[in-house]
């Protein structure tokens, strides 16, 4: 039987492609590219983007898995095409390079980068060939998985949406209007941020880093709509769905923290200010009046939204380079500077929400196992009648 959502990414920064094979995808799920594409467009938007973000136009191909329109049950394949590949054809091709024609080595790492721990981790002298790899253009790939759990996510009413709260110190105000609306205003700024005057000065503060030579860093709000109770276990300590999702948050290029619900503030106030009371009535069953737990009680949902906020650091790679060592001489340098963005927050949040959804379809699949949609639609609906006894 079904039941286990894996997958996997290959690719470089500046390689051919990025490849992710997709195992587990219940088969009759109604699947097209054009499902995939819409975040990797989300995903390349943004105030402070760089120069990268002008040449590629990322569209990911479905090469196996799917057959008419619907999955197969079989392994998913997906390709998403680097336009930059023309240009770096002889720096990075698999083969042996033409005599004379080898590109100059990296040897300056940058601070706060995997540059200098990866090469003495692999014995690279060449630092392109940890930086390639460590690039954040490897969660494009991530991006277009998503798109597949997505699509599964949604066939059970399980929606998706992330917010920027804060970029450079500027944070937003306590948003009181309804997700939907949260949703509409955060994808209609540049920053993705549902605060017209915070959006303001966020910008401003990403100009001036621009003109200081400097970068920004901001946090990012993740919410999933929809999601039953009972997802996620609290029997076994890689079981807790909360667990979960903070390891798959921060496996984010230059996210440093994840907090669930009121997360750090929560360790700020007495209990009575933090847990979220228990209410029934015959029209809706247990419900609560808030959500200070983020959705998440034991390493289960409990059926309110699950939120989750991550903070993610300044990009590494400054116009103003920071200072460092030359790995072949020993010699004091600035660190090589590669083009990159200025601030990556507001892509960050879409990155965000192909994690959370990477996530949510693992456990999701996890308690309604089925080698086929139907199966799994009846599998979830006997739970949901289930929960209707209580």
């Amino acid at each position: 039987m079904g039941g286990e959502f894996r997958f996997l990414t290959a690719g470089e920064s500046h390689g051919e492609a990025l490849t992710a094979v997709i195992d587990g995808v219940p088969a009759g799920l109604q699947l097209s590219e054009a499902d995939l594409n819409a975040d990797l467009a989300r995903r390349q938007r943004g105030y402070g983007r760089g120069g990268r973000m002008k040449i590629e136009q990322d569209q990911a191909h479905i090469s196996s898995g799917v057959r008419g329109g619907r999955t197969l049950g079989s392994p998913i394949t997906l390709t998403v095409q680097n336009r930059d590949w023309e240009n770096w054809k002889q720096t990075m091709a698999v083969g042996e390079p033409p005599a004379g024609a080898a590109a100059k080595a990296v040897t300056r790492p940058r601070p706060g980068h995997a540059d200098l721990a990866g090469a003495m981790k692999y014995g690279h002298h060449d630092i392109r060939n940890v930086l390639e790899r460590s690039s954040a253009r490897e969660t494009t790939a991530r991006v277009a998985v998503a798109g597949v759990a997505k699509r599964l996510l949604s066939e059970f009413g399980i929606t998706i949406l992330s917010h920027v709260t804060e970029i450079g110190g500027v944070r937003i105000g306590a948003p009181e209007v309804p997700w939907e609306e949260l949703r509409r205003r955060a994808e209609a700024s540049e920053v993705r941020c549902a605060d017209p005057e915070a959006e303001r000065r966020m910008i401003e503060a990403i100009d001036q880093a621009k003109a200081a030579g400097d970068t920004l860093g901001g946090v990012f709000e993740v919410v999933a709509l929809g999601c039953p109770v009972g997802l996620g276990s609290y029997v076994q300590w890689d079981r807790k769905l909360d667990g979960r999702l903070a390891r798959a948050f921060c496996s984010i290029h230059a996210i440093k923290g994840a907090e669930i619900g009121l997360g750090f503030e929560a360790a700020r106030r007495p209990g009575s200010q933090v847990h979220d009371e228990i209410l029934f009535d015959g029209a809706s069953g247990f419900h609560r009046e808030s959500n200070s737990a983020g959705g998440l009680e034991g390493g289960v949902t409990n059926g309110q939204p699950v939120i989750v906020r991550a903070a993610m650091k300044p990009i590494s790679t400054l116009r103003k380079p920071l200072r460092s060592v030359d790995t072949a001489t020993k010699e004091a340098v600035e660190a090589v500077v590669e083009r990159s963005d200025v601030c990556a927050v507001p892509a960050a949040g879409v990155v965000g929400e192909a994690m959370m959804a990477l996530v949510l379809a693992e456990a999701f699949l996890e308690k309604f196992a089925g080698d086929g949609i139907d199966e799994v639609r009846r599998n979830y609906q006997g739970y949901l009648d289930y929960l209707k006894t209580w």
